[in-house]
């Protein structure tokens, strides 16, 4: 069901003009949690998908509410690792839709068991002007804005001059030359800073827990066939394989000791 965001939201100040109406799906409490912006190309390398997935999943870990917009690459690579339970996507379209389209189910997951929030009205449709709004509302909600992935001319840096007018701190990672290069851009010019340590950097944002033994690494340990795999944690190959926990190799499991 959509509803009317009637509550104020003391993040949005920072934004050029309060939003007029805001409409929302699933859990308006996380609002009240502490919240990370995380923005990114559609397509990163697997080396920023990897790690997309470890700093939104550990940032979920020790109680922060992710950000992003729901959109294929690294946005939805933030969503499914912290859990929809822990995430806000902001939409650039009227709630009664679901876009990308491609990522429908776990959208459905987010407005059942997290939060979905726009500025549109039902019916409004994906329109170029919408995401640029969409990207601001992102970034007004982040204590931080974290950039994992994104090219020159790229529409992230449009977050990131958001994020710069608000006065917030913008996180990158470090990328080989040639790769990210607006990313390196705002690491030379001093705009941004680097991580260089992801547990030290969650660190800073509440305790890690001590890891606890996971059933389905223990079992891919044991090199078994993809389909075993797969029937026996259907939830958990796909996701494992893209953070690069392990690797499929002539249709067995394979894993770092």
């Amino acid at each position: 069901m959509i509803s009317k965001v009637n509550t104020y939201i003391s993040e949005l100040e920072s934004m050029k003009k309060y939003p007029g109406e805001l409409f929302f799906k699933g859990n308006i409490e996380l609002l009240n949690r502490k919240k990370i912006s995380i923005v990114g190309s559609r397509k990163p390398n697997q080396y920023a998908r990897k790690l997309t997935h470890e700093i939104a999943f550990k940032l979920a870990q020790i109680g922060v509410c992710i950000v992003s917009g729901g959109a294929i690459g690294t946005d939805i690579i933030a969503h499914k690792a912290a859990g929809v339970e822990n995430t806000i996507m902001v939409a650039g379209t009227g709630l009664d839709k679901c876009y990308p389209a491609i990522n429908k189910n776990v959208i459905q997951d987010i407005e059942s068991n997290g939060l979905v929030l726009s500025q549109f009205k039902a019916g409004t449709p994906s329109q170029r002007y919408n995401f640029p709004l969409r990207n601001e509302l992102i970034v007004a909600l982040g204590e931080i804005l974290i950039v994992m992935y994104a090219d020159e001319n790229s529409g992230t840096i449009r977050s990131v001059e958001y994020a710069k007018k608000m006065g917030k701190e913008i996180y990158v990672l470090l990328h080989r030359m040639g790769e990210s290069t607006a990313t390196n851009k705002l690491l030379k010019q001093g705009a941004a800073k680097a991580i260089y340590d992801i547990d030290e950097f969650v660190k800073s944002f509440g305790n890690i827990q001590e890891k606890k033994s996971d059933d389905f690494l223990e079992f891919c340990k044991t090199n078994p066939s993809y389909d075993e795999a797969l029937k026996k944690f259907p939830s958990r190959v796909f996701e494992a394989e893209l953070s690069g926990d392990i690797e499929v190799k002539n249709g067995r499991i394979l894993v770092e000791v």
